[in-house]
């Protein structure tokens, strides 16, 4: 893929997002694609990097902690990037635990409600 650039249209496919989504990306400055007068084209590098926003936004990290991420490799290098990426990480997983017990927590309240009501039913 080292001399393969996608379209605007290709890149959209192949990350199954929206063209507002792309368009967005680049607004706040995380892709900076090759341009050609209107047409956009993206490299491997570009591609490498909406795989990490990917990534970051299904493990729910903020749009703006992965600009930052993204940034930090730009100007500091990998192990700056690691560095804040595991101090993001043990963040966000500590977050995602508290998601988890909430929906456990909901999850046993919505079913002694409807046991509740399913047993009121049969009398």
């Amino acid at each position: 893929m080292s001399d393969t650039r996608l379209s605007f249209k290709e890149m959209c496919t192949r990350f199954d997002v929206t063209p507002r989504t792309l368009r967005y990306y680049e607004y706040i400055e995380l892709l900076q694609p090759e341009r050609d007068g209107r047409s956009r084209f993206y490299g491997a590098k570009e591609c490498a990097r909406m795989t990490l926003i990917m990534r970051g936004r299904r493990f729910g990290f903020q749009l703006e902690e992965i600009r930052q991420w993204l940034m930090i490799y730009e100007n500091e290098g990998t192990e700056a990037q690691n560095r804040l990426w595991v101090e993001a990480a043990t963040r966000q997983l500590g977050e995602l635990d508290e998601q988890r017990r909430q929906l456990d927590e909901a999850q046993a309240e919505l079913r002694a409600l409807r046991d509740e009501v399913a047993a009121s039913l049969k009398d």
